[in-house]
């Protein structure tokens, strides 16, 4: 697969089946890029598990955190890094040993995080993979909300985006169960 560019409909399908993802190298602090995307995705309805050995047994956002992928409850659809490019080939690895017992589908590595042969792996293994993008931008993109924003999405189109029932500031993707 062509990891310099994805289709929308490669992404929103992703994005609308899983529904657990474990976000490894997830942050306490509020200003970091990974605090406020777990946020966001925890308001969309996704189940967003938190792994950070330094701060193992603690809670961000009410969700309990944990020291290793290998210690997250089941099921995990998306291993999300919030890790440099050199680490996403271990945590790769990680998702590889951990697929079939915790159901594992995607390994979606973060804004300027890009690794070939991590994602050369995770394919052979039988898992899609993103990399440099970012999950919460890409479900503001796809569904219309971040145009809310003053963000140009990159289309046009008079089509009434799909309401989540949260407000009318909160789209869902289509397919989204």
């Amino acid at each position: 697969m062509n990891h310099d560019s994805y289709t929308d409909e490669y992404i929103a399908g992703i994005l609308g089946r899983a529904r657990t993802i474990a976000m490894v190298g997830a942050s306490a602090t509020s200003n970091r890029p990974s605090y406020f995307a777990m946020k966001y995705l925890l308001g969309k309805g996704y189940r967003v598990i938190p792994v950070n050995p330094g701060l193992a047994g603690q809670e961000i956002l009410g969700q309990p955190v944990f020291a290793a992928l290998a210690d997250v409850p089941p099921p995990v659809d998306i291993v999300d890094i919030f890790r440099s490019s050199a680490a996403a080939l271990e945590v790769t690895r990680d998702a590889i040993r951990c697929k079939d017992e915790l159901g594992i589908k995607i390994v979606w590595m973060q804004l300027g995080v890009r690794n070939g042969e991590a994602a050369a792996e995770a394919e052979a293994a039988g898992l899609l993979v993103v990399m440099n993008r970012c999950p919460k931008i890409e479900y503001g993109r796809l569904s219309g909300e971040i145009g809310w924003a003053g963000v140009n999405a990159g289309g046009i189109s008079s089509k009434r985006p799909l309401l989540s029932g949260r407000g009318v500031q909160s789209h869902a993707l289509p397919g989204k169960r």
